[in-house]
This record gives structure tokens, sequence and C-alpha cells, in this order.
């Protein structure tokens, strides 16, 4: 979809779909998700430097979910096509939801960004159960909601990994 096909869709529309695409890095020709996930790096890092509390920080992972699905659903509506490739917020938004709890030890262990970027992008991209189950959900929830499951698991995978090296 170019400029002008995102201006048609209206400024309200646009500007979400514009958003669902992660500024436009899910117009990347190659891994568009993994591109677009770079978004949730810098969320990330956003959320370490700010220093929020658990609660807080599980708070505004929930947050984060509950936002890319009706974002997500508006983008699969203006680009008609179920799970669009250039949709991307779902992949930048469930992104934090790797790091719970391991946000803090971001100073001391740098290494935890990079191996929490691939472990996320590996469970997003293999979809196990019931990640690829939860695809089928329509809408904005189906395309949200299988991140939101590999970011689980590259969650416990990152605690496993965490746990082994310190």
């Amino acid at each position: 979809m170019s400029w002008q096909e995102l201006k048609q869709a209206g400024p309200v529309k646009g500007a979400i779909t514009l958003f669902a695409a992660g500024f436009g890095l899910g117009y990347s020709p190659i891994a568009s998700g993994t591109v677009g996930s770079l978004w949730g790096v810098l969320l990330i890092l956003g959320l370490c430097a700010w220093g929020v509390s658990l609660p807080i920080y599980i708070l505004i992972c929930v947050l984060l979910t509950l936002v890319a699905i009706p974002v997500c659903h508006v983008a699969e509506q203006v680009y008609q096509k179920k799970d669009d490739g250039r949709i991307v917020a779902d992949e930048f938004l469930t992104y934090p939801i790797c790091m719970i709890g391991l946000v803090e030890h971001i100073p001391a262990h740098p290494w935890l960004v990079p191996v929490a970027f691939l472990t996320c992008r590996f469970f997003d991209i293999v979809k196990l159960p019931p990640a690829r189950q939860l695809e089928s959900v329509p809408g904005g929830a189906g395309i949200t909601l299988d991140d939101a499951a590999a970011s689980l698991y590259s969650l416990a995978a990152n605690w496993v990994i965490f746990s082994l090296v310190v």
C-alpha cells in the first residue's frame, strides 16, 4: 500500500495503519516481522531506562497487547488481507512480554536484549501450539494472540538462558 492509499483510507484509519506497519518498517521486503520487531527493542530499552516495577511492567504488557488487537484489526481491514505481512504492531507491541522480570537485569547483562530478540523471533516463526492455532482467530485478535503466545515461549526460554548463564 502506497502513501496515497494510506491517505485514501482516511486520516484515522491511515494513521492507525501506519502505526500497525511500524511507521514503515513493516514494508521491508525481507523479514518484515523481524524488522518491525525492532520497535519492540526500543520499548524494552525505554522501560528499562524508566525503571518500572514488575507489577507495572506486567500491566504495560497487558495494555500493549490489548492495544495491538484493534490496531491490527483496522490495518487488516485497510490492507484487505488476513494478517498482512506489513502489519508488525503485533510483533513490537507483544515483544515486551518476553522480558517480564528480566528488564531490570539489562544494565548488568546487556546480552539479554539480543538473546530475547532472537528467541522471540524464533518462537514467532516456529509457532508452537497453541500459537499456530491462535492465528485462526479472526481479526486483530488472531493477528496478536499468536505473537503473545510466542512471546510467552520466549519468556520461558529467556529465563532458562538467564538462569544458566548468571
